[in-house]
Parts: structure tokens; C-alpha cells; sequence
């Protein structure tokens, strides 16, 4: 039997690593650790969710807090509803884009704080197993809350001229997740017209796990696109907290290049703004950013650390290539609906497609995409491909496993936090073929190291 406790939240499969009554005591240990009077939980639609959510709602009464339930939900308005409802902390129980059979919690506390291994989410785990955890007598109850409207008009608010979406076309995929009611709701507040593909929330998940990573879950948004003449296509994973895009002619968008235009974005009202990256790609964030009047921000990848360091440096935005994006102005986490909504603003703003705001970024700074491998040993493979290319660098970076920077070309190879892979991604200066190269020659080395 795993452990359900990674680096970043609770996740594993439900019966063997994950039940109600684990759920319950996480309930308590979360109160004896940190010690809230009030405490918002949501749920994803997953089947096993709602009684996962019931045993974490007795659990944190049990352990002196009251219990403010928004039900079904995406992560994300777990972010807006802690800090909206001055709460003390915040549960989403979701696997995001796991498998049918897991679940999982995302914990944050007062000012929607990521609860991660470094701040206490392995304190909750080894109080529980050590059997560290009190109830304590009181009288603490649970309230249903309805924080919809408030929360779609912190949506909307992003927006210099909401008016300017009205009426533009976009095809739509939650994969039966929760981001349909959000869709409904918008739809009528900002006049647009969606083609829904698979809106309503499905535990079941009849299309197939909604993760739009997976090239063979982003066919029914990219052909809906080219058969109905949209503007623009999104789909999400199960809690929305990430939102994929794909232009006018269905063509998939390397997130990578979505970070450079919300930066921009963003940068277009706070000139001077900081923008944090993580180090897997950078050159197109970096070139963009500075053109923009903004100050760019090389930090480790992963959410907890960005929303930390953004908060350090009250930084304006923070972007991931994963299709993770960070909004000052929302909490200084990640939000799965503003970025298509600004994207959809900018198409608006200067008549362009996305694939027109996207096209000369591109072929400036082509990318190989994340290319993964398995390895018995990924600190070791790390190191020999730094020992084999480090001495031409131009720079070597340690941000984040190794970065070696060229004249033409730049790379980024790192270990998973939670698996025996490592991650590869290559960029180089609008040159395809010397990418696919040096591509290919690094994957040859890893492959016999």
C-alpha cells in the first residue's frame, strides 16, 4: 500500500490508500496542527468524493473547527472562498486527473497558504500514523455556503472590458468535470456563445479521465473546433485548476507560450510588474516580460514554491509551462478560468486569432515539448549529462535539477518529486533543426548513461 501523502497534497487510490476513515482523522490532525475556527471544504464529482468530504467534515468538527461546505466545485474556488469567507483554512477533496478509482485533498490555511510537505502536510501524516490526534469538546457545526455569485464576479473582474467578449465563439471540454456549471454561468454573464463538449459533471468520467496532457483526451475539443468555426478551444483537468488551449484550426498550444502572452497581459496595467517562471522554458517568458516594462523571476518549479516566492516578491503573475497560472490578484494562486478569459481579451482587443498572437513566438523560440524517461537512477543521469555538456555552457543552473544554457540552444533536465523519471525540455533560437539535434543527441546520452 503507497503513501497518499506527496510532496504537494493527498493522492491515492481509494479503498487501499485512501478511505473515510483516514479522511476523518486527516479532518483532526489538520485542527491539532494548525489550529482553525473555521474551515471551507469542497468536492470534486468523483464518485467516492461526497463520502470523503462527509468523514473530512466530521473530522475537523471533531477537532474544534466549524465547517463551511461549498460542495461541488473546482480547486480554485477553494483559493477564492478561503480568504472571501475569512476562513482559517481550506480542503478541496479532488485527484484532479487521476484515475477513476483515486482521490485525494488539497489543503491550504488562512490567505489560501498551500499546505505542502515543507509546512506540515507530512506533519498531518505521521501525527495520524503515530496516533498524535485529540478531538476537542466543542460545539462546532457545518454550514452549506453559496459563494457562485462572488466568485464569477471575481472572475469577470479580471477583465478590462468584459463587453468585448460578447458573442465570441469558443468550444468548450470540462471532460464531465466540474468545470461546467462555471461554463453555464459565465456564458450568461459575459453574452458568449460556448459549444459544450461533455459539460456535465460526471463521476463516472464516460469520456475518459479528463486530462488534457494526454493527446488522445484533446480530439473532441480540437475537432469540434475545426468543424464549427470557433475562435478558440479549452479544455480542463477534473478540478479545473489547469486550462489547455487550442487555436482557431484545433491546433494543440504548448502552454510555454501561453505564460509570454499573460505576462504581457498582465504587464499592460502595471508596468514595472514582477512575473515568477519556473526554469523549464524561459527564453520566450524572459524576451517578453522585459519587453513588456516587467521583471522576470526564475524560481523552482511547483505550486507551493512559486506561491511562495510570488508572495515574497509580490509578483504580479506567476506562470508554469505545465499550464499552471498564478494571479496576484487572486490570492497568488492558480486559477484554471482567468487565463482563457485574458487570452480570449487579447484575441478581442487586437482582432487577432490565437494562432496569430501565437505564431512569430514560436518560431522565435521552438520547443521540444516534456519528454519523460523512465530511469533506475535520475540524479545519476542528471549528473552525466551535466558532466557531458556543462563544460561548453554558457551558464549552469541549479534552480531546479540542471539547466545549461548555449548560445543557440538552452535545456533543462530534472528529477519528478514523485516517480523515477526524469524530464527533459529543450529550446533553441528559431532553429527546428538544431533542436531536434541536440533533442536527440541528449535522449541517445540519457538512454546509455
Amino acid at each position: 500500500m503507497g503513501d497518499p501523502f506527496l510532496a504537494y497534497d493527498i493522492r491515492g487510490r481509494v479503498g487501499d490508500e485512501l478511505n473515510e476513515e483516514l479522511a476523518r482523522s486527516i479532518g483532526i490532525a489538520y485542527c491539532n496542527l494548525v489550529g482553525p475556527k473555521k474551515v471551507v471544504i469542497g468536492q470534486d464529482v468523483r464518485q467516492s468524493s461526497a463520502s470523503l468530504s462527509d468523514a473530512l467534515a466530521q473530522g475537523l468538527m471533531e477537532g474544534g473547527a466549524d465547517v463551511l461546505d461549498i460542495g461541488l466545485c473546482g480547486t480554485e474556488m477553494i483559493y477564492f472562498a478561503t480568504p472571501h469567507l475569512d476562513a482559517d483554512g481550506g480542503i478541496m477533496v479532488t485527484a484532479s486527473h487521476n484515475p477513476r478509482d483515486y482521490n485525494g485533498m488539497k489543503m491550504v490555511t488562512r490567505g489560501s497558504i498551500p499546505l505542502s510537505r515543507d509546512n506540515g502536510l507530512h506533519e498531518i501524516r505521521d501525527m495520524i500514523k503515530e496516533g498524535r490526534i485529540e478531538k476537542k469538546p466543542s460545539s462546532s457545526n457545518l454550514k452549506e455556503v453559496d459563494v457562485w455569485d462572488a466568485y464569477i464576479e471575481k472572475l469577470v473582474g479580471f477583465l478590462k472590458d468584459p463587453s468585448s467578449l460578447s458573442s465570441m465563439k469558443f468550444v468548450t471540454d470540462p471532460g464531465h468535470g466540474c468545470a461546467g456549471p462555471v461554463l453555464d454561468r459565465l456564458e450568461e454573464r459575459l453574452d458568449l456563445d460556448l459549444v459544450k463538449v461533455h459539460n456535465r459533471p460526471d463521476g463516472s468520467f464516460p469520456a475518459g479521465i479528463p486530462n488534457p496532457l494526454l493527446p488522445e483526451m484533446r480530439g473532441p475539443c480540437s475537432d469540434r473546433v475545426r468543424s464549427g468555426s470557433a475562435e478558440m478551444g479549452i479544455a480542463w483537468d477534473g478540478d479545473f485548476d489547469r486550462c489547455f488551449l487550442f487555436d482557431e484550426k484545433g491546433g494543440f498550444v504548448e502552454g510555454y507560450y501561453i505564460v509570454g502572452l499573460l505576462a504581457k497581459s498582465m504587464l499592460s496595467s502595471e508596468k514595472g510588474g514582477k512575473v515568477v517562471h519556473d526554469p523549464r522554458l524561459i527564453w520566450n517568458t524572459v524576451e517578453i516580460v522585459k519587453e513588456a516594462g516587467g521583471i522576470p523571476i526564475m524560481n523552482r518549479t511547483g505550486h507551493a514554491f512559486i506561491k511562495d516566492r510570488m508572495r515574497q516578491e509580490d509578483a504580479i503573475y506567476g506562470g508554469e509551462m505545465s499550464a499552471h497560472h498564478y494571479f496576484r490578484d487572486f490570492n497568488y494562486c492558480d486559477t484554471g478560468m482567468v487565463p482563457w478569459l485574458l487570452i480570449a481579451e487579447l484575441m478581442a482587443a487586437g482582432g487577432n486569432t490565437l494562432s496569430e498572437l501565437l505564431s512569430e513566438r514560436v518560431r522565435r523560440f521552438p520547443v521540444s515539448g516534456e519528454i519523460n524517461r523512465r530511469v533506475d537512477d535520475p540524479l545519476k543521469v542528471i549528473d552525466d549529462i551535466e558532466g557531458a555538456y556543462g563544460q561548453d555552457a554558457i551558464s549552469v543552473d541549479h534552480t531546479d535539477g540542471v539547466s545549461l544554457e548555449f548560445e543557440r540552444y538552452r535545456f533543462n533536465l530534472r528529477s519528478s518529486n514523485t516517480e523515477p523519471l526524469i524530464r527533459l525540455n529543450v529550446e533553441s533560437r528559431g532553429d527546428k533543426d538544431l533542436l531536434d539535434h541536440v533533442t536527440n543527441s541528449i535522449l541517445d546520452r540519457m538512454d546509455s548513461a
